[in-house]
């Protein structure tokens, strides 16, 4: 019963990281109705950017913070080459983002070499129902959180949260009343690379990364995403745990080689049930 309990919050902590990757995906999906493959990438420059940031003797928090923000002006990089350009189909600029997020290898091989690597977080141990589970995994759930719930009052409750939600709603009828969608896109974008940054500075210390860890945070990320028909964050949050569980549960009573695999599996599922309720997954109006 121990074991079980420590695979399940395990995969809660793991879980949760895949939900800010989903979410920024969601994020900026819709919004720009853009599918962003450099989404992992945002993720990866955030961790090695903290890596380096600590070796240099910064205090964690400084150090965390900065990835972060390289993230966020990742994020809003990819944006001004995937959407700037006025009339940019969303087809385009999902090419662009898989072309960026390929351009993404070249800098962190340059800069930071091809060798994995990581930083420690939260030490210590919590026992919890028997299981002893490494604080870290809780710490990522408690950040998680408050996130989530930030971002569920945002779009909710803010007029700069209303307004990428219109965008999402109805892209014509958000500039017919004043809204300018671009800056409206860029922003989502923003958005998008910070949550994939802080996904990627919270999972390092008990996942190494390397220059291509974004193969499996965008697979992982995205299986979360879809479960929200990529336009409900709060949904990809519980994308992102189930999916965390059951990748834990496959590694401690199979094996961890098949762990993509249950992402891919369950991706394929809820597309293929989606689509037969619905007739395909559904689109933001444009």
């Amino acid at each position: 019963m121990s074991d079980l309990v420590g695979y399940l919050l395990t995969g809660l902590g793991i879980g949760a990281g895949f939900a800010l990757v989903g979410s920024g995906l969601v994020v900026i999906h819709r919004v720009t109705g853009v599918v962003n493959f450099a989404q992992g990438s945002f993720a990866v420059l955030a961790a090695l950017l903290t890596s380096t940031l600590l070796g240099a003797g910064l205090p964690h928090g400084v150090a965390e913070a900065g990835g972060v923000a390289l993230g966020a002006v990742a994020g809003l990089i990819v944006g001004v080459i995937a959407i700037g350009r006025p009339g940019t189909s969303p087809g385009t600029s999902l090419i662009v983002t898989l072309g960026l997020g390929v351009l993404a290898y070249a800098i962190e091989v340059l800069i930071w070499g091809d060798q994995p690597r990581s930083f420690p977080g939260l030490t210590g141990v919590a026992e919890i129902g028997g299981a002893r589970i490494p604080a870290h995994y809780l710490l990522i759930i408690a950040v998680a959180a408050p996130v989530f719930l930030f971002l569920a009052w945002f779009f909710a409750r803010t007029d700069l949260g209303r307004a990428l939600s219109a965008c999402s709603s109805n892209r014509y009828a958000a500039r017919v009343v004043g809204i300018d969608v671009r800056r409206m896109g860029l922003l989502a974008f923003l958005i998008g690379g910070a949550l994939g940054g802080l996904a990627g500075v919270l999972t390092t210390p008990v996942q190494q990364v390397t220059f291509d860890s974004d193969v499996v945070l965008i697979v992982n990320g995205f299986a979360a995403a879809v479960l929200g028909g990529l336009t409900r964050p709060v949904i990809a949050l519980a994308g992102g745990l189930l999916l965390g569980v059951a990748q834990t549960l496959t590694a401690g009573y199979g094996g961890g080689a098949y762990q993509v695999e249950v992402a891919l599996v369950l991706m394929l599922t809820v597309m293929i049930v989606q689509a037969a309720r619905t007739g395909g997954i559904p689109e933001p109006a444009r």
